[in-house]
């Protein structure tokens, strides 16, 4: 059971990790919600904005100004909130492998490679934590601009609604937290304290052995 918990932890932190990748990375976090009557489809990521012709499948993309120039708030937090939430996952990762059973690393002592499986569940916690903060912040921020562009009836001509990237980086803010939970609840009720905390007793030497057996005869002699 410990086992297969290991592997569908790592699975689904590997996963994760892919799609939170993908959310920093792709151009998608807000699409033109009003595209009717339009024949172009607007995108706008956390790096750059890109317009899709629809007629004849033309893309171009306008890169961001540089990374210390100002943007707006959701951008800064978002970038800076999912690139935490990157490192950590990777991380969490690279000691989740390490920590694996079926993996030779530290083979004779379970009780280090226990303590990696945990370690690499807490920081799959925080990872989560802090992309899901960022996924949803985005989201919110969007969904409420457009939200009071209605309320004063204000129309610039295309409204924008969050994309596909920010359901990434939700979904893989997710997936980690649930592996975070597998890791560190579940592991620990299906592993066995006492097989990988107790001390093991280093077997005495077969002179000390034979010793003792002669000094317990001349004893009772």
């Amino acid at each position: 059971m410990s086992t297969a918990l290991q592997m569908t932890a790592f699975g689904l932190a590997l996963l994760s990790t892919v799609f939170l990748l993908l959310a920093t990375c792709t151009d998608c976090w807000m699409v033109n919600a009003d595209d009717s009557l339009e024949v172009s489809h607007k995108c706008r990521g956390l790096w750059r904005e890109c317009v899709t012709n629809m007629q004849d499948g033309v893309r171009t993309c306008d890169q961001y100004d540089s990374i210390l120039a100002d943007h707006p708030v959701k951008i800064v937090v978002t970038r800076t909130l999912l690139i935490t939430a990157d490192l950590l996952a990777g991380l969490a990762l690279a000691t989740l492998l390490l920590g694996l059973d079926c993996i030779k690393f530290l083979k004779e002592d379970p009780r280090v490679k226990l303590k990696m499986r945990y370690g690499a569940g807490v920081i799959l916690g925080v990872g989560s934590i802090l992309g899901l903060v960022g996924s949803v912040w985005y989201a919110v921020d969007v969904y409420l601009e457009r939200a009071m562009l209605v309320s004063h009836n204000i129309f610039l001509g295309v409204h924008y609604d969050f994309g596909w990237s920010c359901w990434l980086g939700m979904a893989g803010s997710m997936g980690c937290f649930v592996a975070s939970v597998l890791l560190t609840c579940c592991l620990y009720a299906c592993t066995d304290p006492s097989s990988c905390w107790q001390p093991q007793r280093l077997p005495q030497p077969q002179s000390q052995t034979a010793t003792s057996k002669m000094y317990a005869m001349d004893s009772r002699v």
